[in-house]
């Protein structure tokens, strides 16, 4: 099938685009790497009235580090961050899970921006991030506005993007000293979206766990106190205490009534919190494959 008919406009600039976005009449849809829109286009899944190309705005191909922040701007793509080409103050956290997504070609051309506005509960940005404790930059003709990740993504493919407002930059905190870092997920085969997905950032000295789990047909369920997996309490020895029934009854909390995928997402989840406790942060995140 091919794509209904749409006007293509390429800005040079942001507030060109801004403005653009301001006073289009109709639909509307920007197109980064086009890794998610263009296939909705051609299955006519959406049908805007006007397509606008941002590659070409130098501002959103933007990275720099701001205190103990990484910013990146919308249109890095997942191959920037894979290969090395942007800062990371992750201790390769970043560079391990954008590694991870899908296939090269898919990294070459997908964008950071773009998997968090298509906001699919399968991808690998939108949960990683939020357990990074990621903030989006928000930009209109209005001004801009910061939202921590966790209330941007509302929905499964449902942000909290106002009328003629985009994404322009994502904010990333620098990873404290001694943190423990996990990120699992399991695919039918490699390269294909996650069936369930496992997030966890530990700081045992600190006492401080944030557990996230995505690929849940919702937005990821995001637990920033996660004490309670723990038994109530978080120290070195968190993975030996890890609590599979309790991670359990959270899903059930979250309305997840099937208890084999329940059981799926509970088994990932302790395989990222096993990876957490047996290395640093650089180390590469697993997919696993259903047999």
């Amino acid at each position: 099938m091919k794509p209904a008919r749409f006007a293509f406009e390429r800005p040079g600039d942001l507030p060109a685009l801004l403005a653009r976005l301001a006073t289009a009449e109709g639909s509307v849809k920007l197109m980064a790497g086009g890794q998610s829109l263009g296939p909705m286009l051609n299955l006519r899944l959406v049908e805007p009235d006007l397509v606008l190309d941002i590659t070409g705005i130098p501002e959103l191909r933007r990275a720099s580090v701001e205190g103990e922040t990484l910013v990146l701007g919308a249109c890095i793509t997942h191959a920037d961050i894979e290969d090395g080409r942007v800062p990371d103050l992750t201790g390769g956290v970043m560079a391990r899970v954008a590694m991870a997504i899908a296939y090269r070609p898919v990294r070459n051309r997908g964008t950071i921006g773009g998997s968090l506005v298509h906001a699919d509960p399968a991808a690998d940005w939108v949960t990683s991030l939020i357990a990074l404790g990621a903030e989006v930059e928000l930009a209109s003709t209005s001004g801009r506005r910061r939202l921590a990740l966790e209330d941007f993504v509302t929905g499964a493919l449902d942000v909290a993007l106002a009328p003629g407002e985009m994404l322009v930059a994502v904010r990333i905190p620098a990873l404290p000293p001694g943190t423990a870092w996990g990120y699992v997920k399991h695919c039918s085969k490699i390269g294909e979206f996650a069936h369930a997905i496992g997030a966890v950032r530990i700081e045992p000295h600190a006492g401080r766990g944030r557990v996230v789990i995505g690929a849940i047909e919702r937005a990821p369920l995001v637990i920033p106190d996660a004490s309670d997996l723990f038994g109530g309490r978080i120290g070195p020895d968190f993975a030996e205490r890890f609590d599979a029934r309790a991670a359990d009854a959270r899903l059930r909390e979250a309305g997840m009534t099937d208890a084999v995928d329940r059981h799926v997402h509970v088994t990932v989840l302790g395989r990222a919190i096993a990876q957490a406790a047996a290395a640093p942060p650089s180390l590469t995140p697993t997919v696993s494959e259903a047999a």
